[in-house]
């Protein structure tokens, strides 16, 4: 029967063998009275792990291996890390072990103290032809276990994160609110455009719209100008006069605009093309100075809803969604499912991050608070895990399947998921 050491990882982290008169394979009678715990860096597998062998109490490390061999294809005899081992788990033993000192390392064999019943279920999962592992058993699990380990992965999820938020704080000289602008930007691109939204914001720094607050046409100009927008020929007045406004502009302050070509248009709905995305992020920009600053002190969905809601979108856009093309009326604000989004993608993680960094907890149970307050998100991933039987309600709920599905199961690693566990144990 073949199997990942993982699995055996498993076996032995859950005691999940027949655990009546264990033994060395020299015949020693052995008692697990902790078998350690999960060692996530180099060297052995399970730290701090307390047997008894024969009449001896040993309190150390202890490694597991399908092979007893192993130990010496991983080049574990050349290790001083170790040299602490005081037990060997393997599924067979095909091989004596020393240690350095000419001492033989303990080894306990489970290949006959695993019930058949772990294998079929590991099978099963790993094996099933579904659109995740467990798709066709996950009704049949408690809605307890499967939201207790939701919240673990959301928790991870923003975690993760973070780590990028943190990146790129360090690159803006700790500067919170560049920080935040920068991803925002990049969340008003809603994936197709994010790319080029992000290099907008990296040309365009918060610094250079406070030199014309209240200037809402030279922010336009620049916004427009520097996405590559304004490299043409107009038929109307508005754009003629962005156009010439940010030639002064962009002379004045050395400015290269990024690609237009980097911009998509096609197979998108009018409303959310990247020029009426620009014009209602001028207008953000217009209005929200510090804008982290603000959020962190607004403290419940509707206020924040809001901040993002009832922008002073140029009356241009409200006929017009290509500069020299003329629409029918035009909805110039942001929808409902956009701004949600926005809060989903942006607001909350910089809650989270923003309270992971500074210490302060408040900010990151306001992030949870948030996501609880937002409906459940629609699309093809989240619809395939309510199909099975989960019962959605919340953005905290979709947010963390989002990454039970990248984290976990997409690369089947049901040994290490919550979910995954409990079916496993299932007789």
């Amino acid at each position: 029967m073949r199997f990942p050491e993982e699995f055996l990882h498993f076996v032995w982290q859950f005691r999940l063998y027949d655990a009546q008169q264990l033994q060395t394979v020299d015949g020693k009678p052995l008692q697990v009275l902790n078998c350690g715990f999960p060692n996530k860096h180099a060297g052995p597998d399970f730290t701090n792990a307390k047997i008894i062998i024969g009449q001896t109490t040993w309190v150390g490390q202890v490694e597991v291996h399908l092979k007893a061999s192993d130990w010496k294809a991983h080049q574990h005899q050349k290790d001083n890390a170790y040299d602490n081992v005081v037990l060997h788990v393997v599924w067979e033993h095909d091989t004596e072990i020393a240690l350095k000192d000419g001492t033989i390392l303990p080894t306990l064999v489970l290949q006959e103290k695993v019930p058949a019943h772990l294998f079929n279920n590991y099978q099963n999962l790993v094996s099933a032809v579904s659109t995740f592992p467990c798709e066709n058993q996950l009704k049949e699990i408690d809605e307890f276990v499967v939201n207790g380990f939701l919240s673990r992965v959301l928790v991870e999820r923003l975690a993760q994160k973070s780590e990028e938020v943190f990146d790129r704080l360090e690159q803006l000289n700790g500067n919170w609110d560049e920080t935040f602008y920068h991803f925002m930007a990049k969340n008003f691109g809603f994936k197709v455009n994010a790319l080029p939204m992000q290099l907008l914001a990296q040309s365009l720094p918060q610094t250079l719209f406070a030199k014309h607050k209240d200037q809402s046409l030279q922010i336009e100009a620049l916004i427009f100008g520097q996405a590559g927008f304004l490299n043409q020929d107009f038929e109307d007045d508005y754009p003629e006069q962005l156009k010439v406004e940010y030639k002064f502009l962009r002379q004045k302050y050395k400015l290269a605009p990024i690609d237009r070509s980097l911009w998509k248009f096609l197979r998108m709905r009018p409303q959310n093309f990247p020029t009426l995305r620009l014009a209602q992020f001028a207008a953000l920009v217009a209005v929200s100075n510090h804008l982290f600053s603000k959020i962190l002190e607004v403290k419940n969905v509707k206020d924040l809803r809001l901040l993002f809601g009832n922008l002073p979108v140029n009356m241009f856009w409200q006929t017009h969604y290509h500069f020299n093309k003329q629409a029918e009326k035009v909805n110039l604000q942001l929808g409902q499912s956009s701004i949600d989004n926005i809060l989903i993608n942006t607001v909350s993680l910089f809650l989270f991050a923003y309270g992971k960094y500074t210490g302060q907890a408040n900010y990151q149970t306001r992030a949870f608070y948030l996501l609880e307050s937002i409906a459940a998100e629609h699309n093809q991933v989240i619809s395939q895990y309510a199909a099975a039987g989960i019962r959605l309600e919340n953005a905290y709920q979709t947010q963390a399947l989002l990454q039970l599905r990248k984290s976990y199961c997409n690369e089947k690693k049901c040994l290490n998921c919550g979910i995954g566990l409990k079916i496993l144990k299932r007789d």
